[in-house]
């Protein structure tokens, strides 16, 4: 089983040792091509502000995982199991699914991104993570302070967003048993704050042509998977203006049978919340190459 990364888990330079690999620096240059930036450059070059920036961040993700993917397919026999990415992650995992071509996928994250940039550039917002404490006791802190649930990420985490006083206002009256962490985040996502980049996506949508997965693709809409390629597709437009269920997701990898987790550079968020959320469940997080082998061996042994 294979996961895809989502937006914060790149750090400066960390393409750097994949372009020691044959094809990859070819790969990069038609990403970049197809995204409109230089990918080559930001996954190794840029600086950590630069990376930051949603509309530089997620097509770089996107064109990550998608590396990591192809060299890891080179070295295994035999299909993946399955794939899932946790909000942009959802894009690398529908170019690995089949759903869509890498072109697209880059192409429909680069209209993603700028059109949330954009979105959260409309109206200040912002996120934070609760830690721990009751999910229903946080909800309804949440609800009353008009914030909005944007990730539930299982293992006890949820990620909230909106107005940046009511942020404030849930660290001060922050439920017993938890501790809210603010994320350098550029806005709301995943809330009713990236509407217009809904819309901005639907128009891209048009010029889709999505195929049926061809092997299990798992949706952050409910956190089971989907066997339409159309309905994928249309899930990737709204889910922008929806929370993340990861919390679900995992619990489907666990009543499925899941027995090993790979993650896509750059890897590291989801193997954690899984060593949480999925415990004695084996994973691997493929940062750089020399990760390669431990990542095919377990494709290889767990399903």
């Amino acid at each position: 089983m294979i996961v895809c990364p989502g937006q914060g888990s790149q750090k400066p330079g960390f393409l750097t040792p994949w372009l020691d690999l044959d094809g990859v620096g070819a790969a990069l240059e038609r990403y970049s091509e197809a995204s409109g930036l230089d990918l080559t450059a930001h996954g190794t070059v840029s600086d950590e502000d630069t990376i930051r920036d949603t509309a530089v961040a997620q097509p770089l993700i996107v064109a990550a995982g998608l590396v990591t993917l192809n060299a890891l397919r080179e070295r295994i026999s035999g299909p993946v199991d399955g794939f899932a990415g946790h909000s942009v992650g959802e894009i690398t995992a529908a170019a690995a699914a089949g759903v869509l071509s890498e072109d697209d996928a880059l192409g429909f994250v680069s209209t993603r991104a700028r059109a949330m940039a954009a979105a959260a550039a409309a109206v200040p917002t912002g996120m934070s993570a609760v830690l721990g404490g009751d999910e229903a006791t946080v909800l309804a802190l949440v609800s009353e302070l008009g914030l909005e649930p944007a990730n539930f990420n299982g293992g006890g985490q949820i990620v909230v967003a909106g107005d940046l006083g009511a942020l404030a206002q849930l660290a001060e009256r922050a439920p017993r048993g938890t501790r809210v962490v603010p994320l350098q985040v550029a806005g709301a996502f995943h809330t009713r704050y990236m509407a217009p980049a809904r819309d901005a996506l639907a128009t891209v949508r048009t010029s889709l042509t999505p195929h049926d997965p061809e092997t299990r693709l798992w949706s952050n809409n409910h956190g089971a998977p989907v066997t339409s390629g159309t309905e994928f597709a249309d899930l990737l437009v709204t889910q922008v203006a929806s929370p993340v269920r990861w919390d679900r997701t995992m619990d489907s990898f666990v009543e499925l049978g899941v027995t090993g987790l790979v993650e896509l550079a750059p890897a590291g968020a989801l193997t954690g919340l899984a060593k949480r959320a999925m415990r004695g469940v084996p994973t691997v997080a493929v940062r750089t190459p020399d990760d390669l082998d431990a990542a095919v061996e377990l494709l290889s042994t767990t399903r």
